[in-house]
């Protein structure tokens, strides 16, 4: 274990560790990022967080013709490195926060790290089906995404029909959304019971563009090349969950709502307050935790918005925090 303890460091490299070390190193607090490393678990998680398995994003300002989720996360780290941020591709493993001394991260090479203030932006992974063709349509751009509300008004899905795997209010909410834009919405769900509330079944039913496909699951995603040579989706392989039937639904995307998992398994025994669903708990419309100088930002404390720019708001408000913080306990 080095003695050395960094000012600042940021777990996570989307929009918010980003901005977080942005506004850091822009401050003199010399951030390190801890971006994390690819993973299949067994859905594809990889640094940069979940704009890494988006192709367009037309709807964060400043990018009038759009641009790819790859391309905007690295235009943020090249921005963050411009101002010193130093870049460690390693995985925090754990962690022990004290209250009088610094705090202790453990890496995935047993390198422990010390740090006065810590800025948590893990984010939260997307719940995906599992299936070999989901996953590699949604890396490719292919017509398969988690999130309409981010990629649904793009023109490869206007005027289609379009399948929103899930029985919950997210996945009522995405397919309210993208009975604006499709031909017509399909939700697929293995029961023959909607999970939502009446009321956002009602929002979505009363669509004449909206349908339910009760006790079907999907088994596999079908694709072909287009003129262009891109493989995209052309539909879903489904089965009765019933009867064991085997049907295919002809779509020109999938949406899969099944729900998030915030990244905070490192964080067990650590002492700070997680809901019940995972995410950090914020303390007082702000970025602080239960614990002294530790601060979270972006997707991991934010189960509602989920967007790129709220994530990249909070990691300002996160840097500025912990600036704060350490200006308080005169560690700057």
């Amino acid at each position: 274990m080095s003695d050395h303890v960094h000012n600042v460091v940021i777990i996570g490299s989307g929009p918010a560790g980003w901005t977080a070390a942005i506004y850091a190193a822009r401050a003199n607090l010399d951030p390190v990022v801890y971006t994390g490393v690819a993973k299949q678990t067994p859905a594809i998680q990889l640094p940069g967080g979940q704009l890494m398995l988006t192709t367009d994003v037309e709807n964060y300002p400043g990018f009038p013709d759009g641009v790819t989720g790859p391309e905007m996360m690295q235009r943020f780290q090249k921005q963050a490195e411009r101002f010193g941020t130093r870049v460690e591709p390693r995985d925090i493993v754990r962690v022990t926060f004290h209250d009088t001394k610094p705090h202790e991260l453990v890496t995935d090479k047993d390198e422990t790290i010390l740090a006065h203030a810590i800025i948590i932006a893990t984010g939260a992974t997307a719940n995906w089906l599992g299936l070999e063709n989901e996953q590699r349509l949604a890396r490719s751009g292919g017509g398969v995404s988690a999130c309409a509300v981010c990629d649904g008004a793009l023109p490869m899905f206007r005027d289609k029909p379009l399948a929103v795997v899930g029985g919950g209010d997210s996945a009522m909410e995405e397919a309210t959304y993208l009975t604006k834009f499709a031909s017509t919405v399909y939700i697929i769900h293995r029961r023959d019971e909607l999970r939502a509330s009446k009321i956002m079944q009602e929002r979505f039913l009363e669509k004449p563009n909206a349908k339910v496909l009760w006790n079907k699951g999907v088994v596999d995603v079908l694709s072909a090349k287009d003129e262009h040579g891109h493989e995209v989706i052309t539909g879903v392989q489904l089965k009765d969950t019933q009867t064991g039937e085997v049907s295919t639904l002809e779509v020109g995307g999938l949406f899969v709502a099944i729900g998030h998992t915030p990244a905070t398994g490192f964080l067990a025994d650590s002492g700070i307050d997680l809901d019940e669903k995972g995410y950090v708990i914020l303390r007082n419309r702000s970025t602080e935790t239960n614990i002294s100088g530790v601060f979270a930002a972006g997707d991991v404390a934010d189960a509602f918005y989920r967007q790129a720019i709220t994530a990249a708001g909070t990691g300002c408000q996160a840097a500025i925090d912990a600036e704060h913080w350490l200006a308080h306990h005169n560690h700057i």
